[in-house]
């Protein structure tokens, strides 16, 4: 799939664009072609879709498909900080712990946790920062249905469907990208 031209306020335009990853490293995403922009940090960006590869991965063992990523790495920033993103799962594997036990159990790093006791402080940013962005630059979180703690322009909390594609800066709707196989 090739996508569209990012928007005049450096968005893609509404929709959720499946890609692949080897369709999103060929991408604008990456490449930066057609951006205009001579400070695009390619490398860096190549360098995200490594570390989303490898957690990708590790949720396609465990049967999770739906993936989705945004964040400033979906928008015309030249040095995106991370990529956000989430994935649905089921409640019952979210709430025993089986989850979060079965995606650590194939990392040898053990970054699955959303809990925010784990979370650390990186130098420069004023938030702290969860296991699986000090060590991938990538965070993506379970959504079973339950609150993202973004809310809307009216302070209305909103679900991470939802959340993800709204501009933070304007509430206007934007589009993504849903991560799928490769084709065999």
């Amino acid at each position: 799939m090739v996508l569209p031209k990012f928007t005049t306020q450096g968005v893609l335009p509404p929709g959720d664009y499946p890609l692949s990853l080897a369709e999103l490293r060929a991408s604008v995403l990456v490449t930066g072609a057609d951006v205009g922009s001579s400070t695009w940090d390619a490398g860096w960006r190549r360098l995200l879709v490594d570390n989303l590869e490898i957690m990708v991965h590790q949720l396609w063992t465990v049967q999770i498909s739906e993936i989705y990523i945004d964040g400033s790495f979906v928008e015309d920033k030249d040095h995106p900080n991370d990529i956000d993103g989430y994935f649905v799962c089921e409640l019952d594997a979210l709430r025993t712990g089986r989850l979060h036990r079965d995606l650590n159990a194939q990392d040898p790093d053990q970054v699955w946790t959303w809990d925010s006791a784990s979370r650390q402080p990186y130098r420069g940013y004023p938030k702290k920062q969860l296991p699986m962005w000090h060590r991938h630059r990538v965070e993506l979180y379970p959504h079973v249905g339950q609150l993202s703690g973004i809310k809307d322009k009216y302070g209305n909390d909103l679900e991470f469907p939802s959340a993800f594609r709204r501009d933070r800066r304007d509430g206007s709707i934007k589009g993504i990208v849903r991560i799928e196989r490769d084709s065999p």
